[in-house]
């Protein structure tokens, strides 16, 4: 019997804990990654520098991996569905931080399963969900219906420029898989050329509410987003956000369907402002 017949049983593993360690460097190298412009040297200068805290998403990618690794469903098929952060406190420019990781639920939708990966740090709380074709069937909860989207007229709305090199430098922060370089390997699951990273595009549509709205990008709150089409380095979706400065419902569009839906930041209030807004 194929572990992921029976996927409910994974639920509440205890997937372990690292020590994992960056400097100012990586912290840096990741702002470019998500489209941090080298006029924002709070975000992109040593000096000045304030780590993004979407960065806590590179620290903690071992986990849904380790998941993976120990077989709870199949790797070759299984999508990243959705995800949220939620921030405890700022990171620090560099040092080494403690994780945690554990399996939450596992929803069973019928002809798939969804697993939540749940990383704690003193600094953030990651989950991960995964969504498992072929995992579903084993008499689980079904779980909570998607949130429902916003409605009426945006009160922002913003192209989001991507760049042609975007995938390729945001492997530098350590999800190497081959669909985010390789046209061979994209093409093997039906994209002409390689796709953008689900995590790299979340987090530049998270920086690019934060400009919209004159908040500070590294004041980001909270974050919570779905993974519903994938991107191509170089294009340009549209921004869509409805609520006030610091909490918003946003998506990313391509083509006039979402390729990021159910977004949702929140952002706190702060007396400084962007070292590329002075």
């Amino acid at each position: 019997m194929k572990s992921w017949e029976n996927a409910g049983r994974w639920r509440g593993v205890d997937l372990g804990t690292r020590t994992v360690s960056y400097d100012e460097r990586d912290a840096i190298i990741y702002a470019l990654a998500v489209g941090a412009k080298a006029t924002e040297l709070d975000l992109v200068f040593e000096d000045r520098l304030r780590v993004l805290p979407t960065f806590a998403l590179t620290l903690a990618q071992w986990a849904p991996d380790e998941l993976g690794s120990r077989g709870a469903f199949d790797t070759r098929t299984a999508l990243h569905g959705s995800q949220q952060l939620t921030v405890l406190a700022p990171l620090p420019r560099s040092g080494d931080v403690t994780l945690s990781a554990s399996v939450g639920n596992v929803w069973d939708k019928g002809a798939a399963a969804v697993f939540e990966v749940e990383v704690r740090s003193e600094y953030f709380i990651a989950t991960w969900s995964l969504f498992a074709p072929g995992a579903g069937g084993f008499g689980g909860e079904r779980g909570p219906a998607r949130p429902v989207d916003a409605q009426g007229d945006p009160a922002f709305e913003s192209v989001l420029h991507t760049r042609e090199n975007q995938a390729a430098l945001y492997r530098l922060t350590g999800d190497r898989h081959h669909i985010h370089i390789d046209p061979d390997a994209s093409e093997r699951i039906g994209h002409p050329r390689p796709i953008m990273h689900g995590l790299c595009t979340l987090a530049a549509g998270a920086l690019e509410c934060a400009r919209l709205t004159g908040a500070h990008p590294a004041a980001l709150v909270s974050l919570d987003g779905r993974f519903a089409a994938a991107l191509h380095p170089g294009e340009s979706p549209v921004l869509r956000a409805w609520g006030d400065g610091s909490d918003l419902t946003f998506e990313l569009v391509k083509n006039g369907r979402p390729a990021i839906s159910g977004g949702r930041v929140s952002f706190a209030a702060t007396t400084g402002v962007s070292s590329a807004s002075r």
